[in-house]
């Protein structure tokens, strides 16, 4: 029957009892209310953050860039709130189980959301590794130039970005005023790079890069118009706005920066960083149940890594990693060759993913150079998702910046873990999930989506990768750089590390090799509990699949239990577990 008992008993607003006819159009109601305010909620997103729409392959917005003025976050904060009380107010009784979990996820997103507003972050808007100083020639690359109006609506979004500078130093002013200050060594970081991209003129800016070659669709009389337009923005609005950022930053805003790196420096520093594990792993775990954790997982993997020495032929991990760190044929001779490098390995995954997928994304992925501006200071690769309509492929950002010190042990399974089974596949399918709300679809719950990622370079050591003994050992040294993370992260956020006492840990247990060290320390302090996310996601993925495994017993098949993992998009570890186990009991009664 298609209602229940205690549906079957409301009465309408007369006294008289429902008919089934009534309820199922009472529910249906409920149902298109919600289905509508998950659009209004995604819509106001897209409106109110340009880049993100372009992001995504929407191009109403590309004229526009983000308000980024205080009065835009406080009005955000109460938009929240009215979005919140109408979630609320749908009463979810009669919906299927997917519109009854989109509208708690809903719930759970807007709270949080609201919640972290109190800690004003708006105040602290750039670091080494973010910020609009480096968002903005990021955002070229992921702008389509196909047409006239496209052109015509970047040469409008470049002269809004003095605007954008002046409401993001505006907010930094208050942060100083409030004490919310990151560390300085890092804000002079954020001067350098500001500085660099405003010494980039003309032709050399990387905004320029849409006018270095015309599509078929932009006409030739146009062309010199455009190209002229470009130019004279970046030169009059674009370069004087980062030249005036850097300036605020290295002569009033660095100077003022705190000089303890923790976040436990901040006047509500404790109550941030429990903020912050919360917001990101999706878990109620304590910094020091972290911090002992990642102790108990450097061992076991220690135990992993020891195996592959011996197998090396070495007698302990020390002499194979001093070894690593002296022998120059395990670093990269160029950028091309770290480019070439995860173009091969991607290729070569692909034709292993139907023995672990049901489903495979339609999204392309390729590989191509790291924005220059960002590159100094980032990690070796990044992942960039492609647009569900195929108009751009997934991209692995590779790091070329110094390749004469980057050890090529580790670029396999970051290969894996950024592209292919890691970040492209998950995400791409989950945009390409049917009948989601696209907030469902483009989910990013980090501890899921970096937790699969890590989970993915495991994945392929089981279809046969890692042939390599020097790679199979970078992959083990990558599960020491996470183990290791939920060390360092509480250590320098709660227990008062210093910056070189989470450089010399990292130098105790692996070989990683310098330029990666020195960013990832920095990116920890910069991006309070982030790093914790994929050993806490990775460990829950695999919970999951050994219970399975074992209740399933020979019913178990990895391709569905994957079909099962990824079906509902990213979600928070604990919705995680519970749609794992309910579909682990329903198949188990088959």
């Amino acid at each position: 029957m298609f209602y229940t008992t205690a549906l079957a008993l409301k009465v309408s607003a007369v006294g008289r009892a429902l008919t089934p006819a009534q309820i199922q159009s009472t529910a249906e109601n409920r149902r298109q209310q919600l289905l509508s305010l998950f659009d209004e909620e995604w819509q106001y997103g897209l409106r109110t953050r340009p880049e993100f729409a372009t992001a995504l392959g929407d191009k109403r917005y590309n004229d526009r860039l983000s308000d980024e003025s205080r009065s835009f976050f406080q009005s955000d904060v109460e938009q929240k709130k009215k979005f919140l009380e109408r979630c609320e107010a749908i009463d979810p009784s009669s919906l299927s189980h997917q519109d009854s979990l989109s509208r708690e996820l809903m719930i759970r997103d807007l709270r949080l959301e609201i919640e972290g507003a109190k800690f004003k972050p708006w105040e602290t808007p750039v670091n080494q590794m973010s910020g609009p100083h480096l968002r903005l020639p990021d955002l070229v690359v992921l702008t389509p130039f196909d047409t006239v109006k496209d052109y015509d609506n970047y040469v409008a979004r470049l002269n809004q970005v003095p605007r954008l500078f002046d409401q993001v130093m505006a907010n930094m002013r208050q942060g100083m005023r409030d004490h919310l200050m990151p560390p300085r060594y890092l804000l002079e970081k954020v001067a350098a790079e500001a500085l660099d991209i405003a010494a980039k003129t003309g032709e050399n800016s990387p905004f320029a890069r849409p006018i270095k070659e015309f599509p078929n669709g932009v006409p030739a009389a146009e062309q010199k118009r455009l190209r002229e337009a470009v130019l004279a923005a970046i030169t009059n609005r674009v370069l004087p706005a980062y030249q005036r950022f850097a300036t605020f930053v290295g002569d009033d805003y660095a100077p003022a920066g705190r000089t303890d790196p923790g976040i436990w420096a901040l006047p509500d520093g404790a109550e941030r960083y429990r903020f912050a594990i919360r917001r990101i792993t999706t878990t109620d775990l304590t910094p020091e149940e972290i911090h002992e954790l990642g102790l108990k997982q450097i061992d076991q993997v220690q135990q992993e890594m020891l195996v592959v020495a011996h197998k090396l032929g070495f007698k302990d991990l020390a002499s194979l990693n001093e070894h690593i760190k002296s022998d120059r044929s395990l670093y990269a001779t160029s950028g091309q060759q770290l480019l070439d490098l995860y173009s091969n390995y991607i290729r070569e995954m692909e034709p292993e993913l139907p023995k672990l997928f049901g489903r495979l994304p339609k999204s392309k992925l390729v590989a191509i150079p790291m924005e220059a501006a960002r590159s100094k200071n980032a990690v070796p690769a990044d992942y960039t998702e492609g647009t569900a309509d195929g108009s751009r492929p997934g991209h692995i950002n590779v790091n070329e910046w110094d390749p004469e010190h980057r050890l090529l042990l580790n670029v396999e399974a970051i290969a894996y873990h950024e592209g292919i089974p890691g970040h492209h596949l998950q995400l791409s399918l989950a945009q390409e999930l049917p009948n989601m709300p696209s907030f469902r679809q483009h989910a990013g719950y980090t501890a899921f989506v970096e937790g699969w990622a890590l989970y993915a370079e495991r994945l392929a050591k089981e279809v046969g990768h890692y042939q390599d003994p020097y790679s199979d050992y970078g992959r083990l040294e990558n599960e020491m750089w996470r183990a290791i993370r939920l060390v360092v992260d509480t250590g320098v956020h709660e227990e008062h590390w210093s910056r070189e006492q989470m450089v010399e840990y990292f130098h105790r247990y692996t070989a990683m090799d310098e330029p990666s060290i020195q960013s990832e320390v920095d990116r920890y302090i910069a991006w309070p509990g982030q790093a914790l996310a994929y050993k806490l996601g990775q460990l829950e993925i695999l919970k999951l699949r050994e219970e399975a495994r074992q209740k399933l017993g020979s019913i178990f098949d990895i391709r569905t239990f994957h079909n099962e993992l990824l079906g509902n998009g990213a979600l928070p570890l604990d919705v995680l577990d519970s749609e794992v186990h309910a579909w682990i009991t329903s198949q188990g009664k088959q």
